[in-house]
């Protein structure tokens, strides 16, 4: 696989990551890299998204949201990486689940 070819990944961020603008920041931050999928909110106080686009795209979106925004905490990333469906036209916020 090279780093132009689709990829898709999904994640869920554990730690203070709820209440601290951290949807905002993966959608700033994927729309800057020119991926598509979403992002939400989960009961158990993680985050979800969804994203897919290039490999290396995708990569820095990884490095930025193990960062996170100033006033988050992320303790975990769990990602399960897969191959890009094509199904999304835009990166988006999504309802809590």
């Amino acid at each position: 696989m090279t780093d132009s070819e689709q990829s898709r990944i999904h994640a869920i961020v554990e730690g203070r990551v709820q209440g601290v603008g951290f949807r905002a920041f993966v959608i700033d931050k994927a729309d800057y890299l020119g991926l598509t999928g979403w992002v939400r909110n989960r009961w158990d106080g993680t985050v979800e998204f969804v994203a897919e686009g290039e490999r290396a795209a995708l990569e820095r979106l990884l490095s930025a949201v193990r960062k996170g925004p100033p006033a988050s905490f992320v303790s975990g990333v769990k990602t399960d990486w897969g191959t890009a469906s094509g199904e999304f036209t835009r990166f988006n916020a999504r309802s809590t689940v």
